[in-house]
Order: structure tokens, then C-alpha cells, then sequence
């Protein structure tokens, strides 16, 4: 039986359907995507018949006839006086005002239904079918056409990738200057931290001009919870991962990339587990190619880790092993369509993808390597350019 949220328009719906936003594109990477415009506030935006119009406020028209790649920018005072002619009142910016300028801007081009992202707000939804539309959402990717990269975001991504190496070399760099003593990092400043070496990454990061987003530096147990950002002072002879994922703040794209080090020597343990993350990231990037499936890829890493022995499971009441998916979609979003794991999506030319397997152990440590590859017409390509090292 078909769910009620995903059904048909509503009966009473007639008219054209159109592709509605009303958000700000600076958190909804959809809209800017379609528009080009970078706006902190909500905006209105409908597309129909693969046409698209914005409604901007008088602050943002004229930059937005400037700036965006829409040919039809509109002032959205000139649908509010429509609605004060109709009501006797000007409409607010609260939902059901916003629903009223939509009503005006609906009837004049016979819209009759809307689509709308899961992300959107229940209130519009609400007023706009109490006005008798049609509102449906579209389950994710709601804008299809991201997925696959046009020549100039691939160029895009590659800039934020290089942002997201030259961070990761600079802590590397950081951690592997640093001294052991009685198992704990020192640096010149004293005791090494993870917040330290986050501020390292932050401000080369921010001299590039990009949104560093949350970095993760995390150590010893810390290291064994994949989104553990990290906290406190760093132990020598295990494994640290350091996880950095960017957005360029000048094209809006993200690099994503991780490494696994150890300042001193890892034990034998660690060493196997560095061994086998990386056996199991070659045996995922061979398996990429047009046509297979997320899950193929992901299948292609927990083989080379059953092989290992590396088993996945709660141990002492946390998991342990790989218990996370093989990587995601990147792009305008640090994680976007398509998935690499268990969901079933079909990988195709010009998707940007992360391939980052990783094994957990407490006794151990945690291991993770990440790169950024691009699926090809033959295959894939590593977009990441660093070499993967383990002990510094």
C-alpha cells in the first residue's frame, strides 16, 4: 500500500506541478545548486516545466539579478501587494504568509501541486493544503542532477581536495615533530593536544578560504568511536586518525579525507589492522566502476576483512570491527547521494564518491584511510594525490 506522505497530490489538486523551496541555499546545497545564489535567509524559489523562478525580498533582488543564474528574478513586495489587495493586509514572513504570496504566484501560472525535499518545512506544507494545493515530498536526491559532476565541479572538488591535503600534511607535519615521553606527545608548547593540532588545520584552512567544518584528531579510544572528534592529549606509539573534510567557501564544493598515524611504533596489532584497512580500500577502488552498486563496493571490504579474521560485533558492550559504510557521496554536501554501503545505489559516471574503510579494536586502536575518487567511464580515479603513511 502506497504511504500517505508519499501519495498522490491531493484530489482537489489541478494545474501544473511545481518543484518548491523556501529556505536559505547557504544550509540547503539543493537550492543553490538549481539558482547559483548564496543567501543566508529563506528564500522562495518554484520551478516548473524545468523552468525557475526566485522571489527575493528588496534586500537581496538586485544582487540576485546579479548574481544568480536565474533569468526571472522577482520582487517579492510586488506578490505581497497582490496579497494586501486580496486581504486587506500585507502577508508576514511566517508560513502562512509565505503560503499566501505562493497562492498569488500559483493561480497566475496555474500550479495547482507542489514538491518539496524531506527537509521542508510541515508548517508551509500545512497552510498550502489548507488552501487546497497539493503538496508531496520527494524522497532524497530530491535535485537528481547533482550526482553526477559536470567537468567544472569535478575541477571544483579537486580545489577543495588540495585545500583538504594541504591541512592534513600541516598535521601530520604537527604530530610527527612532536617528542614521546612516558607515552603522551610534547610539542615546544608543552603537552600536544587534539585541540591543538585542530587549530593548525582551522587556520590553514581559514587562510584558504575554506569552512573547515568539525575536524576530528582522535587517539587511543577516542580513535575507536569513528565520530569521536577528539579531545585532550595525544598518545604516542597508537594509532591517531585525522579526519578533514572542508568546503571551499569560493565554489561551495567539499574534499573529504582521512589518515591513520602513529608518532613512534606501532605495535604488531596496529600494523596488521593498518595492513588490512588498506588491503580492504584498494579491493573497494578496484570494484568501483559504472554499474556496480554501493553495496557491491562495500561487500568488496568486509571480504578482505573477513578474510583477515577481523570480525564485526559488540565486544564488552561497544562494536567493534567495521561497522560503518564504505563512504558517500561528495560534492556541494560533505555527504550526498550516492551511498557506499548498504543501500542499493547504482554508481555511474561522473559521481565523486569516498571510499574510507576503517577497523575498531579498544585493545588496538582505530584505523581509518579515506580517499576521493571519481567513477569513470572505465573505472576510477583517486582525486586524492597524498600518500597514506603510518608511522612518523
Amino acid at each position: 500500500m502506497t504511504s500517505p506522505l508519499t501519495s498522490a497530490l491531493t484530489s482537489s489538486a489541478t494545474g501544473r506541478t511545481a518543484r518548491l523551496f523556501w529556505t536559505d541555499s547557504e544550509r540547503d546545497a539543493d537550492l543553490f545548486y538549481l539558482t547559483g545564489f548564496l543567501a543566508g535567509d529563506p528564500i522562495l524559489f518554484l520551478e516548473t516545466d524545468g523552468v525557475g523562478e526566485l522571489f527575493l525580498n528588496d534586500l537581496e533582488v538586485d544582487r540576485g539579478r546579479k548574481q544568480s543564474r536565474i533569468e526571472a528574478v522577482h520582487r517579492l513586495a510586488e506578490i505581497g501587494d497582490l496579497v494586501k489587495e486580496r486581504t486587506g493586509s500585507r502577508p508576514g514572513r511566517g508560513a502562512n504568509g509565505i503560503a499566501l504570496c505562493i497562492r498569488e504566484i500559483a493561480e497566475q501560472r496555474d500550479i495547482g501541486s507542489f514538491e518539496v525535499s524531506e527537509h521542508s518545512s510541515v508548517a508551509l506544507a500545512d497552510c498550502l493544503r489548507g488552501m487546497g494545493f497539493g503538496v508531496r515530498w520527494r524522497p532524497a536526491p530530491f535535485v537528481p542532477e547533482r550526482a553526477c559532476k559536470r567537468p567544472d565541479e569535478i575541477e571544483a572538488i579537486r580545489g577543495a581536495i588540495r585545500h583538504t591535503e594541504a591541512a592534513m600534511q600541516a598535521a601530520i607535519d604537527r604530530i610527527a615533530a612532536s617528542e614521546i615521553r612516558d607515552g603522551m606527545l610534547y610539542d615546544a608548547d608543552g603537552p600536544l593536544t587534539s585541540e591543538s593540532v585542530k587549530r593548525t588545520v582551522n587556520g590553514l584552512l581559514a587562510e584558504r578560504n575554506c569552512d573547515p567544518h568539525e575536524v576530528i584528531v582522535a587517539g587511543g579510544i577516542q580513535a575507536c568511536d569513528p565520530h569521536d572528534r577528539g579531545t585532550g592529549h595525544l598518545p604516542g606509539n597508537v594509532p591517531i586518525i585525522l579526519d578533514i573534510f572542508p568546503r571551499d567557501k569560493a565554489t561551495r564544493y567539499c574534499g573529504d579525507m582521512t589518515r591513520t598515524v602513529v608518532r613512534g611504533k606501532a605495535t604488531d596489532e596496529a600494523k596488521r589492522l593498518f595492513a588490512a584497512v588498506a588491503e580492504s580500500k584498494a579491493a573497494a577502488e578496484a570494484a568501483v566502476r559504472p554499474g556496480a552498486s554501493g553495496q557491491d563496493v562495500h561487500a568488496a571490504v568486509k571480504k578482505v576483512f573477513e578474510a583477515h579474521g577481523y570480525e564485526t560485533g559488540q565486544r564488552d558492550g561497544r562494536m567493534v570491527g567495521f561497522f560503518h559504510g564504505t563512504g558517500h557521496g561528495l560534492g556541494l554536501d560533505v555527504h550526498e547521494y550516492p551511498g557506499v554501503g548498504a543501500a542499493a545505489h547504482q554508481l555511474e559516471a561522473g559521481h565523486v564518491i569516498t571510499i574510507e574503510p576503517g577497523l575498531y579494536y579498544p585493545d588496538i586502536g582505530g584505523v581509518r584511510i579515506e580517499d576521493d575518487i571519481l567513477v569513470t567511464e572505465d573505472g576510477f580515479e583517486n582525486l586524492c594525490t597524498m600518500e597514506t603513511v603510518f608511522e612518523i
